[in-house]
């Protein structure tokens, strides 16, 4: 294997050739040091350890930031869902990065993986002009790349001895933030309000009522087939997710979690409106001939052209909606609506669940906790009302 060293600036740098990757030779070229001698050295290393096991990695100069990049691109994009990706991106580049990025991997200890957390446990962040504490959610995620990503470089990369994160805990002692800021729920009247601004034939319109009687999350309502429906039964199947891709195109992908692959009983008043649009659908390809857009899959959520309706042409409708009909609306606000109706009217929880896709039903009960503190106060009137 060719390579050498030479100086650039006060550096020593040392490179060799790594071969042919992806059709193209690959070049190797890294600090080896202070003088002449130690370049030497890195360089016999280096190639030692590439020749042996085909990694690049200095194991003692890596810093975290690196080590995560390559960790994202070697394992993230290659086993994780799209929407996990996004998520673990996010974590890496808004909050692990700037505080730990610059550590060397082999630093990392974990008091410095447990001070950083008890920080941001703390922090502060903006939105909307309001200043907000991060959840704990946002905590278990970083938690969870961290731990993830820091177990694999134990093995099989064996860059570092034992994970430090092992003795590292989420602080309990979290600010509460406000629940009922994040479930977001609309009034039947705003609906109705809605629903006049998006009748029948309007790209939002079937969109809207899917998500109202459902409860689907949007990316689940954009991405159903008509085989998914069995409109005798009354069943919508949901198998599948449209994912909106930061290039503007779109991609079909499996649900968020497993258990986001369900049934969904609806009611007669949906399956008509449906009913209605698969053959209004029929009539508006006869009427408008080879003008009829020709698609791979045969979509609920059409337009007038054949074209599927996409997350740009439903955030067009919540932009009107929120500036002309000056509600506070987003798509998810009909998911929280659709619960919160279900839970105050009496149904079971465990169905509602199920029905939202949740794996646990504790993500209900908290998400929910509003309405199901308000139960427990007509559940004790129930008892106080009771005669002995």
């Amino acid at each position: 294997m060719k390579g050498g060293v030479r100086k650039r600036g006060k550096k020593w740098y040392y490179y060799f050739d790594a071969g042919i990757v992806d059709g193209k030779r690959k070049k190797v070229e890294k600090i080896g040091g202070e003088t002449k001698k130690e370049a030497e050295k890195a360089l016999r290393d280096a190639i030692n350890e590439f020749e042996n096991s085909g990694t690049v990695f200095d194991e003692t100069n890596i810093s975290l930031s690196d080590y995560l990049d390559f960790w994202y691109k070697e394992y993230v994009l290659l086993n994780c869902k799209f929407y996990t990706q996004g998520n673990y991106k996010r974590a890496i580049e808004n909050h692990i990065k700037p505080s730990l990025g610059k550590y060397k991997l082999k630093s990392i200890n974990p008091a410095v993986i447990q001070e950083f957390l008890n920080i941001k446990s703390k922090e502060k962040y903006t939105e909307n002009g309001e200043e907000k504490n991060y959840s704990k959610g946002t905590l278990k995620l970083i938690y969870g790349v961290l731990n993830t990503s820091l177990k694999l470089a134990v093995y099989p990369y064996k860059l570092i001895r034992e994970n430090p994160v092992q003795y590292v805990s989420i602080p309990k002692n979290l600010v509460k933030t406000n629940t009922s800021n994040k479930v977001k729920t609309i009034t039947l009247n705003d609906f109705d309000t809605i629903l006049h601004k998006f009748p029948v034939g309007t790209n939002a319109y079937i969109p809207l009522m899917i998500g109202f009687y459902t409860g689907m999350r949007k990316g689940e309502v954009l991405g159903l087939f008509w085989e998914d429906i069995d409109l005798e039964n009354n069943i919508i199947k949901i198998r599948r997710n449209l994912v909106r891709k930061k290039d503007s195109n779109f991609e079909l992908a499996p649900p968020k979690t497993n258990s986001s692959i369900r049934d969904i009983k609806i009611g007669d008043t949906l399956s008509k409106i449906l009913k209605d649009e698969k053959l209004n659908q029929k009539k508006q390809k006869v009427k408008i001939g080879k003008w009829y857009k020709k698609t791979e899959y045969n979509w609920v959520c059409r337009k007038k052209d054949g074209s599927f309706v996409t997350h740009g042409d439903i955030d067009m409708a919540i932009a009107i909606i929120n500036k002309d009909l000056n509600i506070d609306f987003n798509f998810h606000c009909l998911r929280h609506t659709h619960a919160t109706l279900l839970l105050e009217n009496g149904a079971n929880i465990k169905d509602i669940q199920k029905r939202l896709g949740h794996s646990k039903i504790t993500t209900t009960m908290d998400t929910y906790s509003h309405v199901t503190h308000k139960m427990e106060s007509e559940t004790v009137n129930i008892l106080e009302g009771l005669r002995i």
